[in-house]
């Protein structure tokens, strides 16, 4: 066997490479902190990335997209970013480099190449920040609020001001809430620093000043007092879901927009990148940002039922363990959901068939579902056994759903994974909130049946779409380049 390449020359090269992504990292930071432009791989973050993570993702590029996307080539796209006059934004490095390959031999130059792609970036109006307040600090609440505050940059769109929780806020329970948004069990610790000022009742996240409000209701905060105004108050407490009750916040001096984290009544349920631009930000004072079972599944149905043609079908979730559920058999209002949640697999019923119709009216009455909550702490797993009406073919499907992850409005939602070895712990922390399982999907002989597995972090992953819907609302979305 012959040797071409010696051990001296693989380890000269991974140095380069190491070094180059080196470069990439520190222009990623100044982008970020200096300009608001925040650079993204195929949609995966790069902020606060190490460099053995940010060349994995370019191994999953080049599989992803089928062709080289080397950190070479992303260096000189990105350097490339730093010389143009930008407005804030989020910018895909990957798609870019992508494009740019695509145009082989590569005669143009790439700064020209990046200048054309990026030219809408124009007619970009200037933005005003939003503030901010988390009514309620639960599971979602505080990922909500590391999102927000690891993606604070500049302080160009969303600014978190407050948090309300029950209860009187003595130092101690201070010092709990802090160590709970500093560690977490399941998505480790939170890169960033967490302080407490107990002269404020405030944390300190990041250098800024968050309050800590008590309440027991919904009516009795002046947040202009605390130099909040025209803010967002996103209701993670579940407890509040129609338009009545939700309203109420509107009574505190300082809210003029609502989102709840939960399927409501008599208002907008919203799935971000599927249904969102059906509404103005005027329109939605008050809105849902559903469930994380629909975020999940909502996005690949619209795509399916767009070219196959959905007539019928039957959603099973698997679904990770929740709050809800008791630690140890005891009593509990709804049945089976009382036996221990760390020993049991455990059935019990899901709105998801109803919930999709909200967002995708076109699916009414067409699905069936039901759900298994399983002894794991977060990463659930939807399976969709579907009828269509125009036959397929695995190939064609997967090639459906791949074009959708790769162009389109659904890039932020929809990951295309080509893992052979994929299970649940594997898609915690990603931030799309839809995970196509391209090894699992199945067709039938005939064409005429299809089963697809969707992967979720019902935590990460929703929380992000609670974000992304945050930022619509408040016409905060910055410059996209997908």
């Amino acid at each position: 066997m012959e040797i071409t390449v010696s051990y001296e020359q693989e380890l000269q090269f991974q140095a380069k490479r190491r070094k180059a992504t080196v470069d990439l990292i520190k222009i990623i930071s100044e982008l970020w902190y200096e300009k608001s432009i925040e650079l993204v791989l195929f949609r995966n973050q790069l902020i606060d990335k190490t460099v053995s993570e940010i060349l994995n993702l370019h191994e999953y590029a080049e599989e992803f997209v089928e062709k080289p996307i080397s950190i070479f080539d992303t260096v000189e796209i990105t350097k490339s970013l730093k010389s143009i006059d930008l407005p804030p934004s989020r910018i895909d490095i990957g798609k870019l480099t992508f494009e740019y390959k695509l145009h082989e031999p590569l005669e143009k130059n790439i700064l020209s190449f990046v200048i054309e792609k990026l030219n809408s970036s124009n007619d970009v109006k200037k933005m005003t920040p939003k503030d901010v307040v988390l009514f309620g600090f639960g599971r979602i609440g505080r990922l909500v609020a590391r999102e927000i505050m690891t993606k604070t940059g500049a302080g160009n769109q969303l600014r978190l001001r407050a948090v309300v929780t029950r209860g009187k806020i003595t130092k101690e329970i201070l010092e709990k809430r802090a160590s709970l948004l500093r560690y977490d069990s399941v998505h480790g610790d939170f890169c960033g620093t967490v302080q407490v000022d107990f002269s404020k009742k405030a944390l300190i996240i990041n250098g800024t000043t968050v309050y800590f409000i008590s309440s027991d209701d919904l009516k009795s905060i002046d947040y202009n007092s605390y130099g909040i105004h025209n803010a967002l108050l996103i209701d993670n407490t579940g407890v509040n879901r129609d338009k009545l009750s939700l309203s109420k916040h509107f009574e505190n001096p300082g809210i003029s927009k609502v989102i709840l984290t939960a399927p409501g009544k008599e208002i907008p349920n919203i799935v971000y990148g599927v249904n969102h631009k059906k509404y103005t930000p005027e329109e939605l004072d008050i809105s849902s940002a559903a469930s994380c079972t629909t975020n999940a599944i909502t996005p690949v149905l619209k795509i399916i039922h767009e070219h196959l043609e959905i007539e019928n079908g039957h959603l099973e979730t698997i679904h990770a363990y929740t709050n809800d559920q008791n630690l140890v058999d005891n009593f509990h209002s709804k049945y089976r959901r009382g036996r221990a949640a760390g020993l049991n697999m455990v059935i019990t019923e899901t709105g998801a068939g109803k919930a999709i119709a909200k967002a995708l009216p076109v699916l009414t009455d067409k699905l069936t579902s039901n759900a298994i909550r399983v002894p794991v702490p977060n990463g659930s797993l939807a399976i969709l056994n579907l009828n269509i009406k125009n036959a397929t073919t695995l190939p064609n499907l997967n090639e459906i759903v791949k074009k959708a992850a790769l162009n389109g409005d659904l890039v932020e939602q929809i990951k295309y994974e080509i893992n052979d070895e994929l299970v649940s712990s594997d898609i915690v922390g990603s931030a799309a909130p839809s995970i196509y399982d391209s090894k699992a999907s199945l067709v039938s002989n005939e064409g005429k049946n299809i089963v697809i597995y969707v992967w979720y972090d019902n935590e990460y992953g929703y929380s992000h779409q609670v974000v992304r819907l945050a930022k619509y609302v408040s016409n905060v979305r910055r410059f996209t380049y997908y």
